[in-house]
């Protein structure tokens, strides 16, 4: 199976299990860029419960601008509050320690483009859990698929879909629930080297 996804920040889980389960995935390079959608959102567990982790951008004045011409604005260290927002959440988890090395530097290197920082934080958590992923990227941009699966839709944050996926345990489970679809994060972090077969076991709750 051949699909068809957007990059987004650090990916949910229904947006991973997708490529965990895929022979090939393309990224979609050449769309407009669009609000209310995944590209520069993730929502991970704080102590409050859903906390959503924001990266701020800079709007053309142009109605249409392309997701790959999207710049990033660093008038205020996003990154930082993003570092410590995730720290606070899973410091006590059982592989925050264990991961945090290897993601710490993409929120300490400055990031320019949305779409370029996106592939860079997605490699960094395929490199985590061990992902192997065979993947390819759009010239042009076409709406209609007859050679892949088309799963872009995944990338509209306005459209909450209720996946009813499998429960793990979470740092604040005891506080709010088990809460879905967060953050890859949210994964690797509570469940660490079994990570990748969770992830792989959820494909049949979007599928």
């Amino acid at each position: 199976m051949n699909i068809l996804i957007h990059p987004t920040y650090f990916p949910n889980v229904a947006h991973v299990a997708a490529m965990a389960q895929a022979n090939e995935v393309t990224f979609e390079m050449d769309d407009n860029y669009q609000k209310q959608t995944y590209r520069n959102r993730t929502y991970i567990y704080a102590a409050n419960g859903i906390l959503q982790l924001s990266v701020p951008v800079i709007h053309s004045q142009k109605d249409r601008q392309k997701y790959r011409d999207l710049k990033i604005s660093n008038v205020e260290n996003w990154q930082a509050i993003h570092w410590k927002s995730l720290e606070s959440a899973y410091k006590t988890s059982p592989f925050f320690e264990y991961y945090e090395d290897e993601l710490r530097h993409l929120f300490t290197e400055k990031a320019d483009y949305l779409l370029d920082f996106n592939l860079k934080c997605m490699n960094t958590v395929f490199d985590c859990l061990q992902l192997d992923l065979k993947s390819s990227k759009t010239e042009i941009y076409q709406k209609t698929l007859e050679d892949k699966s088309d799963y872009r839709f995944l990338v509209n944050a306005r459209k909450q879909i209720s996946y009813n996926f499998d429960t793990y345990t979470q740092v604040f489970n005891d506080k709010h629930g088990f809460i879905p679809n967060l953050s890859i994060l949210d994964v690797l972090f509570n469940e660490g080297t079994n990570a990748l077969n969770y992830l792989e076991s959820q494909y049949k709750h979007i599928s």
